[in-house]
């Protein structure tokens, strides 16, 4: 038959009256069928009633004993049974795609510098996962949204969500190595042009008060200054000036030698990266996995960064 011919036949019959006469056939009874349709069982022999009606054809036979099936009722139920089979695993795979998928809000500052680069790990360990990366500056409203978890920069104290410290932040200066050769003690910072991050919320008094250096703090030069800390690290890399950075965001220059941290001295900013989450209910495995993770690459990175920045 083709697929019009089966459409104008599909068309005569609803649906509902379908799976009444499917579930009574398999549950045996119209009350068993009421309960899984979460419906009365007069409703459902109403159901039926209009589907053999539809078709023009018996397929229940009422007896004493309650309903049963005639030849042609047995094979069209028979049928039934496979398609809705059919039909729930074809809803089934829309509902594991949605399941699979963990949407993560998170700054671009963070994803560019340290969250991309170690995404293969991830997926290597779960590739049961897809992963979505909503790179956003935006508090995102995470009872309302498709988002499953967000890493935030803050004081932890965001309302009404979920915060778990990921890592405190601590500052500290950074510059290329050409630059690192020429300072002898921290007042010479004050020498090199500072690159200026304007949206930072962190001040270079507070690390110099950490090195020692006696009030009124030295006057530093300026420098280029950038809206975004990244364009600010990479100024760095640059041989531009030096820079506050903070651990995650430097980690990786600071690794290869591109950065240096003179001196080895941090200082604790009040701030640090949260992982945050919606307070209704409790994160699914996926977030879990996920959290689990990330804090095993955030442990491992701070390993290495002790060597590079103490």
């Amino acid at each position: 038959m083709s697929s019009r011919a089966l459409n104008r036949v599909l068309n005569r019959v609803h649906l509902n009256g379908l799976r009444a006469v499917e579930s009574v056939a398999r549950c045996g009874s119209l009350v068993k069928a009421a309960e899984e349709l979460g419906v009365s069982a007069s409703a459902v022999s109403q159901q039926i009633g209009r589907t053999e009606a539809q078709l023009g054809r018996a397929i229940f036979q009422r007896t004493g004993a309650g309903l049963a099936l005639t030849a042609f009722g047995a094979e069209f139920c028979a049928r039934l049974t496979t398609g809705f089979q059919e039909l729930g695993r074809a809803v089934a795979l829309a509902d594991e795609a949605v399941s699979n998928v963990l949407v993560v809000s998170v700054a671009p500052a963070f994803a560019s510098r340290f969250l991309v680069p170690r995404l293969n790990r991830f997926n290597q360990r779960h590739p049961e996962i897809k992963l979505r990366i909503d790179a956003s500056t935006g508090l995102v409203d995470l009872d309302h949204s498709d988002v499953d978890l967000a890493i935030r920069m803050g004081d932890g104290t965001w309302p009404d969500v979920r915060a778990e410290l990921l890592l405190a932040q601590e500052v500290f200066p950074v510059c290329a190595p050409a630059l690192a050769a020429k300072l002898k003690e921290p007042a010479d910072l004050t020498h090199l042009p500072v690159i200026a991050d304007e949206s930072t919320m962190i001040s270079w008094e507070r690390w110099f008060e950490a090195a020692g250096l006696a009030k009124p703090f030295p006057v530093q030069r300026a420098g280029p200054s950038f809206t975004d800390p990244i364009l600010g690290i990479d100024a760095a890399v640059g041989g531009q000036g030096v820079a506050l950075a903070w651990q995650l965001l430097s980690a990786d220059a600071l690794a290869d030698g591109r950065l240096v941290a003179p001196f080895g001295i941090t200082v604790a900013s009040g701030l640090g990266y949260y992982l945050v989450s919606s307070r209704l209910g409790r994160p699914g495995r996926k977030v879990r996995d996920f959290t689990t993770w990330l804090r095993e690459e955030v442990a491992a990175t701070m390993a290495r960064f002790g060597t590079r920045a103490k």
